[in-house]
């Protein structure tokens, strides 16, 4: 700015502040000075809203009532975009507690949230949705259960604050303190039986923590004709999800164990069922005939029917007087394994100490399972159906079989023995475990049994 305008500024100035001073008390200011004061009315009532401003008001405030139960375990995973709009205190005889919850989230990513979760914090996975549209998931880990009920919503009056489609959740879990009260109380060996309110999924053996006092007949013969199979020295080396599956059919008398002599101590045998050695085709012969005439053993007309040692083999690798005859050729007989009786003229050799296939196991049981005729199943059913990256390796004559399987739904014997995978690996040799899971079920989604269902029918045969 230059130097010569300055004093005119200055007097500019001091000719506008002498201004407001005279004006002061004029009666124009004080209007101005009126006009400009804060509305007695505001100051008593500091925000007045519309009628649906309050409604909204009120309606949040209502829901911030709605907070998560005093009692709810850190260990069930949460959604996190999702909100509490209710929960139901435990009452009656089952004892859950129920939380029902809102997210904007579609269904298949939430489903795909606690599967990673319950799979990443080794939750025992008792039921799972067959994909990722939504469904029910039960788990169980320590005393706690929780079952996971997913459902996609649409919303019929959509506004700018609630979108167009949501996913409402519903958790269910029975508290730990009320299990474990329940559990000890109706159990006193503490494992949940199929009684308790609590109970989710396969039954423990009755003996499985400890034996009882008494060796009297009766309780013998309540057990099973077993009872050596009942304890496993190597129980903890099969997958957690597969364990009770095996307990339940050892307690049903139908796994064979691997024992051993003790190293120290050859007086000693130690009774292990090696659940991560390859089974071969000869044991999964006997097994699988074991476990269908042990879950239909009130039925005859489901059961397997051996075949007399003065019958003609099909295979020329077993031979009459191979120990497991009765049984390859029983199964051959009834037409569960492909040979020249079921117009295969190549298979000629059963190969009972080859190992056995992932492809061969379904192939073998869905029969039993159906107890109808496979579906026509092609390739492109089979990779539409189950989504398999390798479904091309699968033997053609197993494709009916693996289409079939993917109809049980949750007893579907791929998931229920190898979990999600996007890999079938067909050709891959079939662990004792995994076998193990696969007898367990005989049946469809809906109508079956299970190895637990056969052993309260042996023990109460009335």
């Amino acid at each position: 700015m230059l130097p010569f305008k300055r004093p005119a500024i200055f007097l500019s100035l001091a000719v506008l502040l002498s201004s407001l001073t005279a004006c002061a008390n004029s009666p124009s200011a004080k209007n101005l000075e009126e006009s400009l004061a804060a509305d007695p009315q505001l100051q008593n009532n500091p925000v007045v809203f519309g009628e649906a401003k309050v409604n909204e008001l009120q309606a949040q405030q209502n829901e911030s009532t709605v907070r998560l139960p005093d009692d709810l375990p850190k260990d069930i995973p949460l959604y996190p975009n999702a909100k509490l709009e209710e929960v139901t205190p435990a009452s009656g005889s089952e004892n859950r507690v129920s939380t029902r919850w809102l997210s904007s989230d579609p269904s298949n990513l939430i489903a795909s949230f606690y599967r990673n979760q319950l799979q990443a914090n080794n939750w025992e996975i008792l039921q799972q949705p067959t994909d990722d549209t939504g469904g029910v998931f039960e788990a169980r880990r320590n005393d706690l259960l929780v079952k996971v009920s997913i459902q996609a919503q649409s919303v019929t009056n959509p506004s700018p604050n609630q979108p167009q489609t949501a996913t409402q959740l519903l958790i269910e879990y029975v508290p730990t303190s009320i299990a474990s009260e329940n559990t000890n109380t109706q159990n006193p060996n503490g494992v949940p039986q199929s009684g308790d309110p609590q109970f989710i999924g396969p039954v423990p053996p009755e003996n499985l923590a400890t034996q009882p006092e008494s060796n009297s007949d009766s309780q013998v013969t309540a057990t099973t004709a077993t009872s050596e199979s009942q304890q496993f020295s190597d129980l903890n080396k099969a997958p957690q999800q597969l364990r009770q599956y095996i307990q339940d059919l050892a307690t049903l008398g139908v796994l064979s164990l691997e024992s051993q002599v003790n190293k120290s101590n050859s007086n000693v045998t130690t009774n292990q069922f090696a659940p991560s050695k390859i089974i071969t085709r000869r044991e999964y012969a006997r097994w699988l005939v074991a476990a269908n005439n042990a879950m239909y053993a009130n039925n005859p007309a489901k059961q397997i029917r051996l075949a007399a040692e003065s019958a003609q083999s099909a295979f020329s690798d077993v031979s009459s007087k191979d120990p497991d005859f009765p049984i390859i050729q029983g199964l051959t007989e009834a037409g569960l394994i492909p040979s020249s009786l079921s117009g295969d003229s190549t298979a000629v050799l059963f190969r009972p100490d080859a190992p056995l296939t992932r492809e061969q196991l379904l192939l073998w049981k869905l029969p039993l399972d159906t107890r109808q005729a496979l579906p026509a199943a092609n390739l492109d059913a089979v990779k539409q159906t189950w989504g398999f990256q390798d479904a091309g390796k699968i033997d053609p004559k197993a494709l009916r079989a693996v289409l079939a399987d993917h109809q049980n739904g949750e007893q579907s014997n791929i998931r229920r023995v190898f979990g999600y995978t996007t890999l079938f690996q067909p050709k891959k040799p079939v662990t004792r475990a995994e076998a193990a899971a696969a007898l367990w079920y005989f049946g469809t989604q809906g109508e079956g049994i299970s190895a637990v269902d056969a052993l309260k029918l042996k023990r109460s045969p009335n």
